[in-house]
């Protein structure tokens, strides 16, 4: 049986909520992880969502910023939201999947800092946090899947991108935050040493290139393409069996009122 993992930086759930459902009503997977929601738990709009069909919805969000959310269509159970760095930024939440296909799958939505302009540690604090961020990503047990037997999935915006082909040039942004060597080597150090599957380049090697994220700044996206894959889909090795597809859901970039980031769905067969 085929199991539907989406997610998607929204940049504010509230704001775009019709899109989420235009989304929805499109592809109807069976789980939407959503990151940058941007509002308190007590604010988001759980009418909506049940409306889209998902009778289990799990949230953390604060105020203005950043926040995750998941929404299936099969119980959850065993919700967590771990703090990083020593704040209290909404920017994890992990739910086990309670029946369906793949009753028992942990998946962890994540949105890492974006980091700022500066690649600079030393003079810029959201850079630093970035990477600090990152260290705790590596040093948490619960990141460590590669014991072929967890079963597990690991999505969200991580605002790096990793490979030479993840972006349009990685020459012209060799010295932009998100491209950067020392963020490409980490987020792949927080990978391996995990154990995780990189979903999608699994299925599409290198030199073809994925997208994710293209600028607002753009005054032309489409004809530009000058995109970066930042959203990911790892999987724990004990699912790459059920590893089928993934489709990068490109033409919600050019929806009304887009967010800079497009959904990306991976199927599972069970």
């Amino acid at each position: 049986m085929p199991l539907t993992v989406a997610t998607w930086n929204i940049n504010s759930v509230r704001l775009r909520i019709d899109t989420v459902a235009r989304f929805v009503d499109a592809h109807r997977p069976d789980v939407l992880c959503l990151q940058e929601t941007k509002c308190m738990d007590g604010q988001f709009p759980l009418s909506d969502v049940k409306r889209m069909g998902y009778d289990h919805v799990a949230i953390h969000g604060q105020k203005g910023y950043h926040g995750v959310a998941v929404f299936s269509r099969h119980a959850l159970k065993d919700v967590e939201r771990k703090p990083f760095c020593g704040k209290q930024d909404a920017r994890h939440i992990a739910v086990t999947l309670a029946e369906g296909p793949a009753a028992g799958t942990r998946i962890h939505n994540f949105y890492v800092p974006a980091g700022g302009d500066e690649p600079d540690p030393a003079i810029n604090d959201k850079f630093a946090h970035k990477l600090g961020f990152l260290d705790e990503m590596e040093g948490w047990d619960a990141l460590k899947v590669g014991d072929g037997k967890s079963k597990a999935i690991l999505v969200g915006d991580l605002n790096i991108a990793p490979l030479e082909h993840d972006v349009w040039s990685s020459k012209q942004l060799a010295k932009v935050v998100s491209h950067t060597p020392l963020e490409r080597r980490r987020l792949t150090e927080v990978s391996e040493r995990g154990g995780w599957i990189d979903m999608m380049r699994s299925l599409t090697p290198e030199p073809e290139k994925l997208y994710t994220w293209w600028s607002y700044r753009s005054p032309d996206w489409a004809a530009a393409n000058k995109g970066r894959r930042l959203d990911h889909i790892w999987l724990s090795p004990a699912l790459t069996p059920a590893m089928k597809s993934f489709e990068i859901v490109r033409e919600a970039r050019g929806w009304d009122r887009p967010s800079d980031h497009v959904p990306v769905i991976a199927t599972l067969d069970f």
